[in-house]
């Protein structure tokens, strides 16, 4: 079981154990200081807790959940122990509403739960009463009221490890391993059901692409009850990499440099992030140091992985010595490659990274796909600029007449959850999973993304319009977080703007504009006017049909919590515009 390729998603320990046993395999930071976990203790203490849970009772096939506000290796060891026992887990995103968990421990019919904190304890303590197969909820940390996770652990090193062995030979590939429901962006949630083999043949095929070996160091903050994230700690197990977990979304420039990984994942809006505050930090600088940054930005504008000129490739290394290089530091100075998914990264900014001499390699799948079925090749090995890459080992990709993509291979999920007739809907008959993305296949397999399939709409006056390539390029604006671009059966094209509120304020200050809340921000004539400008600027960039007329600006700060985004940071459209309904209907 050790030494062979893993099947089932509990051998990624064992096999980690077997090739390459690290003193720290699972770390997370507590009061200050990293408690780590090696292979071995991982694997004690995951046979522990699932000697336990045959103890209280669970049986093959019974669905577990388990939900933690941050990353943290008690979701590690529950994932463990919970599949080695051929019991189902159930990871939800922390913050989904009460009716949300209502609907997702009935529809699974959940018997137990897992929990991090007092906060998560209260909201589903809260719908204990509505869901008749929940026995129990336990905690990770001392909650009143709650029983603790310490009490599910075996007592007895020897009771039923027989029946624990037993279990886990028994466990078919081919057997229901995790139902993962899709924050998606309107509707209910929809549990995937994925199988052992689904996710691990991802993760041996994926684990291929990533240039680390096993004395690399991963840092990881998206959210492991997402697939994405999940599915790249099986792959670090695989390559023998050290996984850390970020204390929050807030800590994670410090904990960069403070762990130096060699690899970490990001969503493509917290790169725009980084890049934006880099770019804050450029606009601050005065005299030699401000000429000479943005040379190098402007360099990096222009690259390309060959053709270049030698005197290009001169000025590239020269600003890479001295610019690029701490753009490296903040990263924590080590970084190999950074794994973007969940969304389409700006293809200016993949080529500025790129030029920066930071590998960024771009992904594309979904949680149906388990999910990776696409991603670029490191820098230098056959990576290509503005693509998400090729196919993974044993995937398949075409193109519907639409342009939709169609995908195939072992990682296409079983089915939506009780759903025959959802499953129907996105499987043809002859196999294909149709994503839901329009996309374009290049010369080599590399695929490019271009729009959401239900995204594009029609103005009135019949010409397509794709939102999401539009809004990428309004995002490149420091003014601009977060915006979307309306306007299905009018006239014209109009963008809702969510504003860079920090730029914007240290902008409102150099320019002397008082303010004193971010209504009266948004409101300013000349905040108004200079948002209208990049908007109008941006605009030179699209056809006639699809410029923005109009623009309308929110006072809000977009949130996961607030539903304006998923918890990947996309965009719910329907819910802003029905959140902006008022505001939208005036711009026409």
């Amino acid at each position: 079981m050790a030494t062979k390729e893993p099947t089932r998603l509990f051998d990624f320990a064992y096999y980690a154990l077997n090739q390459h046993p690290r003193k720290d395999a699972l770390n997370t930071k507590l009061d200050g200081v990293w408690q780590s976990l090696s292979t071995q203790e991982y694997i004690d203490r995951s046979e522990k807790l699932a000697r336990g849970l045959i103890d209280l009772g669970v049986k093959p096939g019974d669905k577990i959940a388990i939900i933690s506000t941050n990353n943290r290796m008690e979701w590690n060891i529950c994932d463990q122990a919970i599949l080695s026992i051929g019991a189902i887990d159930v990871p939800v995103y922390p913050s989904i509403t009460s009716e949300d968990y209502n609907f997702i421990f009935n529809d699974a019919e959940v018997k137990y739960c897992f929990l991090s904190d007092e906060d998560l304890f209260h909201k589903v303590n809260s719908i204990k009463d509505q869901v008749p197969s929940l026995e129990n909820i336990y905690s990770f940390t001392p909650i009143k009221n709650c029983d603790s996770w310490d009490v599910v652990f075996s007592k007895d090193d020897q009771k039923h490890q027989a029946e624990l062995m037993s279990r886990m030979a028994n466990v078919q590939p081919e057997e229901l391993a995790t139902l993962i429901y899709t924050s998606g962006t309107t509707g209910t949630p929809k549990g995937v059901m994925l199988s052992h083999n689904n996710i691990t043949q991802n993760a041996i095929a994926a684990a291929q692409r990533l240039p680390v070996d096993p004395s690399a160091k991963s840092l990881s903050f998206l959210p492991l009850c997402h697939s994405y994230e999940r599915v790249l700690v099986y792959v670090y197990m695989k390559s023998g990499v050290g996984t850390y977990y970020a204390e929050s979304l807030e800590t994670i420039g410090d904990n960069l440099r403070e762990i130096h990984p060699e690899v970490f994942s990001a969503v493509p809006r917290l790169l725009e992030k980084v890049f934006d505050k880099i770019m804050d930090k450029g606009k601050n600088l005065t005299g030699i140091k401000r000429l000479l940054f943005f040379w190098a930005v402007g360099l990096a504008e222009q690259y390309e992985h060959d053709g270049k000129s030698a005197l290009y490739r001169i000025q590239l290394k020269i600003a890479r010595k001295i610019i690029f290089s701490k753009w490296v530091e903040a990263l924590g100075g080590e970084v190999l490659a950074v794994a973007s998914g969940a969304a389409a990264l700006n293809p200016k900014l993949a080529r500025i990274f790129a030029g920066a001499g930071v590998n960024i390699q771009e992904g594309y799948g979904l949680t149906e796909t388990s999910p990776v079925l696409t991603v670029n090749l490191p820098t230098g090995k056959g990576h290509k600029l503005g693509t998400v890459g090729t196919p993974l080992m044993g995937v398949e990709i075409k193109l519907d007449t639409d342009g939709e993509i169609l995908a195939r291979g072992p990682n296409i999920m079983m089915g939506y959850y009780g759903r025959p007739d959802l499953t129907a809907e996105v499987m043809t008959d002859d196999g294909w999973f149709r994503t839901g993305d329009i996309g374009e296949i290049l010369t080599g397999g590399y695929l490019r993304i271009t729009d959401r399939k239900k995204e594009i709409f029609k103005t009135s006056g019949g010409k397509y319009i794709t939102p999401q390539k539009m809004e990428n390029v309004f995002k490149e604006s420091p003014f601009i977080e977060q915006c979307l671009v309306a306007g299905e059966n009018e006239k014209f094209p109009v963008l809702l703007v969510q504003p860079q509120f920090e730029f914007l304020i240290s902008w409102c200050q150099r320019k002397g504009i008082d303010f004193n809340s971010n209504d009266d921000l948004v409101n300013n004539p000349a905040v108004i006017s200079r948002i209208q400008k990049e908007v109008e600027e941006k605009n030179e960039q699209f056809a006639k049909w699809e410029k923005v007329k109009k623009v309308y600006i929110s006072n809000d700060a977009w949130t996961i919590k607030s539903g304006h985004l998923t918890p990947t940071m996309k965009l719910r459209r329907k819910p802003i515009l029905a959140m902006y309904a008022e505001g939208y209907k005036s711009l026409f």
